[in-house]
């Protein structure tokens, strides 16, 4: 299993690597604020790395606001009284 994993780590950064050698044009971000300029395959990464951060921190945050709500005791109907 572990090789298997490696073989598919391997396989991954082989593809990056790649990628990053073919997309060796720098391209310019204008931020307002400030001017960037960077290889294609850094923005790439830098794009991907940025999404996957805020898919976890909204995956995790949406988790846990879940779980609070289940346990809060506004969320159970009051009891009826006959």
């Amino acid at each position: 299993m572990r090789l298997l994993f490696l073989l598919i780590v391997l396989v991954f950064v082989a593809l990056g690597i790649v990628l990053g050698a073919l997309n060796a044009d720098l391209v310019t971000y204008d931020l307002a604020f400030t001017r960037l300029t960077l290889p294609k395959g850094a923005a790439w990464l830098a794009a991907l790395l940025i999404g996957w951060l805020l898919g976890g921190i909204t995956a995790w945050w949406g988790m846990r606001w879940r779980a609070t709500s289940r346990r809060s005791p506004e969320s159970k109907p009051a009891p009826k009284h006959s």
